[in-house]
């Protein structure tokens, strides 16, 4: 069984009316890497995704969370 890392990065920011450059700020990345993270392109590291947990006002199991591979089954 495979499973991918989902995330609800760009809903939380667009809640905060954040830009991905405005929250790449805050957390230290470029904005090209929210961007990939936003399109589940790249999962962030466990500092990251604190970081990010912490400027969204989101626990980690809000921002981040696994589904299985639907191509996998």
């Amino acid at each position: 069984m495979i499973y991918i890392v989902k995330n609800s990065v760009k809903l939380s920011r667009n809640e905060k009316q954040l830009t991905q450059e405005e929250l790449a700020e805050k957390v230290g990345v470029t904005r090209q890497t929210i961007g990939l993270i936003e399109k589940e392109k790249y999962n962030p590291t466990i500092a990251l995704g604190l970081k990010l947990c912490k400027v969204l006002n989101k626990s980690l199991d809000q921002l981040f969370w696994l589904e299985e591979d639907e191509n996998e089954k």
